[in-house]
């Protein structure tokens, strides 16, 4: 064998080698990139797993919380309508007469200022003068508690809120 076909030949082998060492590197490499995706799509799918409960949760919790906030809402509405309802009551038993506001007489008498008693009066009160509200006048009292209940109630209500929301 010549010199050139011996150099050839090396090379030849050389080149096959190569090719070998290739192709083990490509199966070895493939076996470990073919690990690391399953790991990695194992990883996504305990990710994806742990947000899609987080999210069950939360819903679970803004449902829980809207239908607190639904009750809530209707029992003040129906607290407010009660109390319209009562409120209304009370300005036509006034309007009728049937029912009077009357206020309680300081007695002074230093002062030389009492107010006279009206001589029909019935009130709780025994023995305690008292003086009888004009209609009028009751109304207006009547329509300031009404827009103090009012108040109240809404106040609650917001109240009642607040706390169903915060945490």
């Amino acid at each position: 064998m010549t010199t050139g076909q011996i150099l050839a030949s090396l090379l030849l082998a050389m080149v096959i080698a190569a090719a070998g060492t290739w192709q083990v590197q490509d199966w070895r490499m493939g076996k470990q990139l073919a690990e690391q995706a399953g790991l990695h799509k194992d990883d996504l799918a305990a990710i994806s797993s742990a947000a899609a409960a987080q999210a069950r949760t939360e819903q679970q919790k803004r449902l829980a919380t809207e239908q607190k906030l639904a009750a809530q809402d209707q029992q003040h509405t129906k607290e407010l309508s009660d109390a319209q309802r009562s409120q209304a009551l009370l300005r036509d038993r006034i309007a009728t007469a049937d029912v009077r506001l009357s206020v309680l007489l300081a007695e002074d008498p230093a002062s030389g200022c009492d107010v006279p008693a009206a001589a029909d009066a019935v009130g709780v009160v025994h023995a305690a003068r008292r003086a009888q509200l004009d209609p009028a006048h009751a109304k207006r009292i009547i329509a300031i508690t009404d827009a103090g209940d009012q108040g109240l109630i809404a106040l609650r209500a917001c109240q009642a809120y607040v706390r169903a929301v915060a945490p």
